[in-house]
This record gives C-alpha cells, sequence and structure tokens, in this order.
C-alpha cells in the first residue's frame, strides 16, 4: 500500500472480563472515514467454566458492527431482538438516540468448550442522524457480496465499493471489505475506493515500498486512491474507508456526539438506569465507570 501515513498496532483493553486486541481509536488518529472504534476479539478458547458475558450496557450517536470468523454471540438489545450471531453473519445495530445491547455465550454452549475470534466495530452517525430512533438488523452471509479475481477473494461486508454494494443499511459513505488471498501478488484498487482507507491484516502479511508488513497491524493511507501494495500468499486482510466528517466527535465511554450536551444527558440518564432495559436480561448491566453526580 503506498502511501502509508500510519501504522497502527493493536493494543490490549479491557471490555469487561474479557481482552480485545484495539484498533481504533488511536492517540494520533481518532477515526477512519466514519469508523471510530475497531477492537479485534479473539481468537480464543474458553473452556465450560468461561463463557463471553458483555453485560447490558448503553450507546448513543452510532452504529456497532459484529463479525464473527468463530464462534457463537447472542445478541439481546432493549428494542426486543434476541438473535445468535455466526461467523460470516453481519449484526448491524444503529443507537440513535440510545439502545442497550448485551453480548454473551449462548446458552447450548455455556457448558462445553468453545472458541471466538472476530471483529466489534463501532461506526459514528452523521450528525443529523444522531438522535434517530434505533434499529437493529441481521444480515445472513448468503446476502453479503462475494467474488474472486486473478485469485484473490472479495467481500464487501458493509457499504459501497467496486462498483457493488452490501445490504448493510449504512448511514454514511464507507466500505469495510474482506480479502483473501492463495499466492502472493501486487494489487491495484484505488480506482474503487474512497475517502480514508485503513487496511488491517489479521493474518499472512502485506508489502509496501519495500517493507513487510504482519498481522495485528492496520495501516492507514494518505489517500485511499494511492492504495496499492503485494499481498502475500495465505492473506486474509480488511481494508476500512470512507468519507470522513467535517466535525469532530466526542468519545466518552459507550457513547459518540458532536455535542457534549448528549453525552452527559446520556451518563445520566444511564445512571440513573432511565435507559430502556434489555428483554430477558435485566438483572446485571455494566454501571458507566467512575460516574459521579455533580
Amino acid at each position: 500500500m503506498s502511501n502509508i501515513n500510519l501504522i497502527i498496532e493493536e493494543r490490549a483493553a479491557d471490555i469487561g472480563k474479557f481482552l480485545v486486541g484495539r484498533l481504533l481509536p488511536f492517540r494520533q488518529k481518532r477515526m477512519v472515514g466514519p469508523f471510530i472504534y475497531i477492537d479485534h476479539m479473539g481468537p480464543v478458547k474458553l473452556n465450560e467454566r468461561n463463557n463471553f458475558d458483555v453485560l447490558p450496557h448503553p450507546h448513543i450517536g452510532l452504529s456497532t458492527l459484529t463479525f464473527l470468523f468463530e464462534g457463537s454471540i447472542m445478541h439481546r438489545d432493549s428494542i426486543g431482538n434476541a438473535l445468535e450471531i455466526k461467523p460470516g453473519e453481519v449484526n448491524w445495530m444503529t443507537a440513535g438516540k440510545g439502545i442497550v445491547h448485551s453480548e454473551r455465550t449462548p446458552e447450548y454452549l455455556r457448558d462445553s468448550e468453545k472458541h471466538l475470534h472476530g471483529l466489534q466495530i463501532w461506526v459514528a452517525l452523521p450528525q443529523h442522524l444522531e438522535e434517530m430512533n434505533p434499529e437493529f438488523f441481521h444480515i445472513s452471509k448468503h446476502e453479503i457480496p462475494e467474488w474472486e479475481e486473478d485469485g484473490v477473494a472479495y467481500k464487501l461486508i458493509a457499504g459501497e465499493a467496486f462498483n457493488r454494494k452490501s445490504k448493510v443499511p449504512v448511514y454514511s459513505k464507507l466500505y469495510m471489505i474482506e480479502l483473501k488471498s492463495t499466492k502472493t501478488q501486487k494489487l491495484s484498487i484505488g480506482q474503487y475506493l474512497y475517502g480514508e482507507s485503513g487496511l488491517y491484516i489479521l493474518e499472512g502479511a502485506v508489502e509496501s515500498d519495500g517493507n513487510v508488513y504482519g498481522s495485528k497491524q492496520m495501516l492507514v493511507t494518505k489517500d485511499s486512491h494511492l492504495c496499492e501494495f503485494t499481498i502475500h500468499e495465505n492473506s486474509t486482510v480488511y481494508i476500512f474507508g470512507g468519507e470522513p466528517f467535517s466535525e469532530e466527535r466526542i468519545i466518552d465511554w459507550n457513547f459518540v456526539a458532536t455535542d457534549k450536551a448528549l453525552i452527559e444527558k446520556a451518563k445520566i440518564n444511564w445512571d440513573a438506569q432511565l435507559f430502556d432495559k434489555v428483554k430477558d436480561d435485566q438483572e446485571e448491566f455494566i454501571p458507566y465507570p467512575n460516574f459521579r453526580k455533580k
């Protein structure tokens, strides 16, 4: 990938009894296009005594995208959805003015050995949609555009690129693309992209200008139209990008907004437990960290 502007290494982050590799936000790069959080979960092996349990917690001002490589997660939310996500599928949840959800190991797997591996992503909403009504969509793996070209398998997980469009109902100009190559070859795909681009290497390697980059790194370009690189054999990479917003986003815990007042209101309402509850998962919740009433 020519014209590399920044290299981001995964950093360990705790999301509640579970460690992930965090890529965004980064101190030198808060967002890539509208993508504001990118976490790499696992790969991890869980025994019968350990389960993936992210307790009910709130969001505002963003959409979440869950994409699994391995394992299964049970999603429940405060607008009544309860659905299991499996590898290759997409859960797309738009918080808008406010939603609460939990993510847990499904009941039928809780007393057995299991694996979990995937990506958890936040996409900021356009300013005029920050307080829209919350929504949830599940997209099956058969609905996601896939094609092969010169030995590279492509998958358009979300957004628009390569003159194709995913069924994930996004609210801004963006793309999330999977590339898998069985051989080493040079790719020049900048003409199919736009805005900012970040290339995350899940496995294998990518080479640019004589430098080789390995797994758990994200390469951010200065210009998506200069997206050229050599992908090594048996490599899997993900490209995140799109048109950046003109307004700055404030991130406070699970809340994202252009207006600090929206975040302060959400913090107060969550502390007072005024958000709607998650059906069939109301006994526990994650408190706002270090919240103090004024």
